[in-house]
């Protein structure tokens, strides 16, 4: 059996669970493969649930509490670990984005990341509390790779027209932005919808929020956006209120064509 890493159960209550997950295991004397029959997952799966590049979801905790017999200690670390901060956060975040099939964004504020141009992006890092901006641009941008890829994922983005309307970087930069979007709304994979100012209050005016589904192992995950950091959302009750809440949000968005149309409205409106 190869040496895997294991995580600093130090660092945070994810790291614990897998770090006790991999104990438990051994102690066990269970290989990888009889662990992936209880959770219904591959091996390796196992593998990257106990080293943490992924987090143990909620019935996968219930099956290991069923089998091992442990009074539901699992799933009771899960659900304390789902409530709080994780200073990994982002790392598990950008590794869930690689790995999904289908994405689909709310914005309100801000052009998302895989859709924003190195100049937006620069302007929007510069404003904010970064020591080492052309590091983390480079780094966003190495993220868009996904839609070059040899089978990219299905992209739905809804935004927000005001978020459009914001000369972020200056005029120059936020209609080479706005042409960018309309470019990659080009492709086959990807598709814009914009929620107009018109109408008014609508579910999505309380932040923005990502759903993103991954095929191995099939599950979805969503990612609330926060102020200092983000929190990834592994229960299953919980991703289906914000997958309703997309919905929801879709209601009031535009067509792709006429939102298209408002795309280019601004666009030659900025001066």
């Amino acid at each position: 059996m190869s040496h895997r890493p294991s995580p600093d159960p130090k660092s945070s209550l994810w790291d614990l669970i897998a770090f006790y997950l991999r104990f438990c295991r051994l102690q066990r004397k269970l290989t990888g493969d009889l662990l992936g029959e209880i959770l219904s997952c591959s091996k390796s799966t196992v593998s990257r649930l106990e080293t943490g590049a992924l987090k143990l979801d909620e019935t996968q905790a219930a099956a290991l509490d069923r089998a091992w017999n442990t009074g539901g200690l699992f799933s009771f670390l899960v659900w304390y670990a789902a409530l709080g901060h994780d200073p990994n956060w982002f790392k598990q975040y950008v590794d869930l984005e690689r790995r999904s099939s289908v994405i689909k964004d709310w914005q309100v504020d801000l052009v998302p990341g895989l859709l924003q141009t190195p100049d937006y992006a620069r302007a929007g890092l510069a404003t904010g509390n970064v020591s080492d901006v052309e590091a983390k641009l480079e780094e966003r941008i190495a993220r868009q790779a996904i839609l070059d890829q040899e089978a990219p994922p299905t992209l739905w983005f809804l935004l927000s027209q005001t978020l459009l309307e914001l000369p972020c970087g200056g005029v120059k930069v936020m209609k080479a932005q706005l042409a960018h979007i309309l470019e990659a709304s080009d492709r086959p994979n990807v598709g814009v919808r914009i929620v107009p100012k018109s109408v008014g209050h609508h579910p999505g005016l309380d932040g923005a929020f990502m759903l993103m589904t991954l095929a191995e192992p099939h599950r979805e995950v969503a990612y609330v956006e926060a102020p200092g950091g983000g929190r990834l959302v592994a229960s299953s009750a919980e991703v289906a209120g914000y997958a309703l809440r997309y919905d929801r949000i879709g209601h009031h968005a535009l067509p792709e064509g006429l939102s298209r149309d408002l795309i280019k409205q601004i666009m030659e409106g900025m001066e």
